[in-house]
């Protein structure tokens, strides 16, 4: 059909619209669970924030503490120590870093590093010289700085643990919100969808059901015999159609049907014809056999007219041969086939029988195939001999075997002058030949021989500019042994 029927065009737009509501719903549905998981994750790394910070006022409090040991012991023997600490704050204090997400957390990150930075400086610049010098009143003075600068570093912490906290608050009511959103639209295109899928429901079981069934009725009367059942056309839309292709289908089976029995008809003439060329065959081999011998005792030009007379009765012998493996049925006993060991003896057979004089023959590839090897070899030497006659003296003809999922193929093809399109449609019809001397049966036989086996052949151009004749057989595993 041109256009679209009603049928068609409705059930496209209710099955388009439960695709684009589904896709709808899914889409909002995949938005608002990445929407949840982004402030989850956030969440969880505001979390991580909260334990990374409350470490990093721990490790300052051992930092402080210590400063306090230097001093209680009077030498900068818990240097190390104190060394130790203040890499674990700077460690934490890069780590709440990288959780710091808002202004207000990053700028209290700068200010905990600052001021832990003013600590280390008070401690090594002027606590651990009067320390060493036993400065008693300056270490006191400088130990009272260092201790008003953690208590501020302390309070930092814990404005940036209040900041973590309401950033994880907000992320946890924004995930709340957006479920229940999410949920209600999710709610709300499921009761959509399944009214529209009620009335696509409705309309199939009204529109469709009803013609299909009248459709299988057709089928079972067409089954049983009836080749004058006709289905009555009464809609104008695909069921129309296929109605009026079932009326159709059941007239052109009605002619095959005519034209099978005309076509036993020939067939039965043609088992005929075979049996008169099989008895033909008789009397020309003896006519044969008697011209041999008289053309052994003649001389001159008796023996050019016998020498004609022996000419046409092995081209009569030839087409009588054509016409028996025409018609009867290959008998094909399957077995493994090597179709490249195959062609290369074919054309080292033709080579020895001097028909390949002169024209370049090539080879190559490999594959396999069950079939019976004489009858395979029988289609390769008529295709690789027709491809020789057609290239000429100086021609080119090129062979290739190839094996695949499809099957095995094995392509002949030649640099000649081609097939005329015309002629294609015929060329595998007995009697069809271009050739002065041909039988017109070599194409026809190759083709029987190739059916049997279940595959074909096929004609068509090379690249070379001249014909190109493919034989197509079966996979192995697709054919029974």
């Amino acid at each position: 059909m041109h256009r679209w029927s009603g049928t068609s065009r409705r059930l496209f737009l209710a099955f388009g619209a439960l695709i684009v509501l589904f896709a709808g719903a899914s889409w909002l549905a995949l938005s608002a669970l990445a929407d949840v998981r982004a402030s989850l994750a956030r969440t969880r790394d505001q979390a991580e924030g909260v334990r990374v910070a409350l470490e990093l006022a721990s490790a300052v409090r051992d930092q402080y503490a210590h400063q306090a040991h230097t001093i209680i012991i009077g030498d900068q023997s818990h240097l190390g120590f104190y060394t130790e600490a203040e890499r674990r704050v700077l460690d934490h204090t890069a780590e709440v870093r990288r959780h710091a997400v808002s202004d207000e957390e990053r700028r209290h990150v700068d200010e905990i590093e600052q001021a832990s930075t003013e600590l280390d400086g008070i401690f090594r610049q002027r606590i651990v010289p009067a320390v060493v010098a036993g400065r008693a009143a300056e270490v006191q003075a400088e130990h009272a700085r260092a201790q008003l600068v953690v208590t501020r570093i302390q309070d930092l912490t814990e404005d940036l643990v209040t900041a973590f906290e309401r950033d994880i608050a907000v992320q946890q009511d924004r995930a709340e919100v957006v479920g229940r959103r999410t949920f209600r639209l999710a709610l709300a295109a499921l009761v959509t969808a399944l009214g529209v899928a009620l009335a696509v429901g409705l309309y199939i079981g009204r529109s469709v059901a009803l013609p299909v069934a009248r459709l299988r009725a057709g089928a079972e009367r067409l089954a049983e015999g009836d080749l004058d059942t006709r289905i009555a056309v009464e809609r104008d839309d695909e069921f129309g159609a296929l109605a009026r292709g079932f009326n159709a289908m059941t007239e052109s089976l009605r002619q095959h049907q005519a034209q099978l029995v005309e076509s036993e008809k020939l067939a039965g003439v043609g088992r005929l014809a075979a049996g008169v060329a099989h008895e033909i065959n008789n009397p020309l081999g003896v006519i044969l056999g008697y011209v041999r011998l008289l053309r052994k005792k003649a001389e001159g030009p008796l023996d050019e007219d016998l020498a004609v007379v022996e000419e046409e009765t092995l081209r009569c012998q030839e087409i009588v041969e054509g016409l028996l493996d025409l018609a009867r049925t290959p008998r094909i006993e399957r077995q493994p086939v090597d179709l490249a060991r195959v062609c290369a003896e074919t054309v080292a057979r033709l080579r020895e029988a001097h028909l390949l004089d002169g024209v370049e023959v090539g080879v190559r590839g490999e594959g396999r195939a069950r079939g019976a090897p004489a009858k395979l070899r029988q289609v390769v030497l008529n295709l690789v001999k027709n491809a020789a006659e057609a290239a000429g003296p100086g021609g080119h003809v090129a062979v290739e075997v190839s094996e695949g999922a499809g099957g095995a193929a094995v392509a002949v093809e030649d640099d000649g002058p081609g097939v005329a399109a015309e002629v294609r449609e015929r060329l595998f019809e007995p009697f069809q030949t271009s050739k002065p001397s041909g039988t017109g049966l070599g194409l026809a036989v190759s083709r029987a021989i190739a059916r049997a086996h279940g595959g074909d052949i096929e004609v068509g151009t090379s690249a070379r500019g001249g014909a190109r004749f493919v034989l197509r057989l079966p996979a192995a595993s697709e054919v029974a042994a």
